[in-house]
């Protein structure tokens, strides 16, 4: 069975959000029309705890984007995003969700942060993504969403080592640093992922 997985699609990642993705919202019809093509439709959402780690918010001496240490794993620091319960949060109202079987959420736990939809940074906790996946008997996963050089990559990178053969769809996502997602795509297509 071929599954899609729509990575994190959500307001905060639109044009006028708080972590907005260039052009992040003109995926979205590719994104529809594409789910009539496949036997399972599921979803990722990023869903922040407000006093989450990654924010810059949280480290006073600390800027948007600085690097820092986070409980042994280097973090990135972002502007406070996708905080559970708000707007900003929400999946985009022009995605068509009647084909999404379930949503899977991530980065729910303040002290770690969680770009794939499998697993978080330091693969310390699972998502349930992976096992419901093999319960459905899924072989292939194709992903889209946002953003291509973070959350979609690592996504996808998690689902080749789960096994899956697994494709990003080139069309259906964009990066936020188009430099960095052509670095990390040649480290997934070495893997033996697949763009389409």
């Amino acid at each position: 069975m071929k599954a899609l997985i729509i990575v994190d699609v959500q307001v905060d990642f639109l044009p006028e959000g708080a972590l907005a993705v260039p052009a992040g919202d003109t995926i979205i019809p590719a994104i529809n029309v594409l789910q009539k093509d496949y036997d399972l439709v599921v979803a990722t959402q990023d869903w922040h705890p407000a006093d989450h780690g990654s924010f810059a918010s949280q480290h006073p001496s600390a800027q948007v984007y600085d690097t820092i240490e986070l409980h042994g794993l280097a973090q990135t620091l972002w502007p406070d995003h996708c905080v559970q319960g708000t707007a900003g949060a929400e999946l985009a109202d022009t995605l068509n969700t009647a084909a999404i079987e379930a949503i899977f959420r991530k980065g729910t736990e303040k002290d770690i942060d969680s770009y794939s939809g499998f697993f978080d940074n330091g693969q310390r906790k699972a998502t349930g993504l992976q096992g419901y996946l093999k319960e459905r008997a899924v072989s292939e996963v194709h992903i889209c969403g946002l953003a291509a050089d973070y959350c979609v990559y690592f996504t996808a990178m998690d689902s080749l080592e789960a096994g899956f053969k697994t494709s990003i769809i080139s069309r259906a996502t964009k990066p936020i640093d188009k430099t960095t997602f052509m670095d990390k795509k040649e480290i997934f297509l070495q893997k033996g992922g697949r763009i389409l």
